[in-house]
């Protein structure tokens, strides 16, 4: 399985953006361990220096770590997993507001769309639960 990689952007830049939001969703879940660069490389279809650059990124963000002879770990520290996600959120809500106020939607017409979606997608899921 390959990845579908924006040509306007690094793609070591786009992997850390992945990685962090599998990080901070809880996909990726705090202590685990992390697949090998060549495996990880494999999946997603790139260069394992680009992917190699993308984990060396995470680490300078405190978000993994390497034990030396295991391997690396998604960090255990929740509140840095928090802030993460915390951000990731901010800045998607910002470009969604950036969007629709383009399109000419007011605050109050997005608040009610989105009111109204959630309780769409929430049937949604309570259905296929059942």
């Amino acid at each position: 399985m390959s990845y579908e990689f924006d040509s306007h952007k690094p793609i070591y830049l786009q992997l850390v953006e992945l990685f962090s939001q599998l990080i901070a969703s809880g996909a990726w879940a705090a202590g685990m361990r992390v697949a090998s660069v060549r495996d990880l490389a494999m999946t997603y279809g790139v260069n394992p220096n680009t992917l190699q650059r993308a984990l060396s990124e995470l680490e300078r963000e405190g978000l993994m770590f390497t034990e030396r002879t295991n391997g690396r770990f998604i960090t255990e520290d929740q509140q840095l997993i928090d802030d993460v996600r915390q951000q990731l959120a901010q800045e998607r809500v910002g470009q969604f507001i950036q969007q629709m106020s383009a399109l000419g939607c007011s605050k109050d017409e997005l608040i009610k769309l989105i009111d109204q979606k959630w309780g769409e997608e929430n049937v949604t899921d309570r259905n296929q639960k059942s």
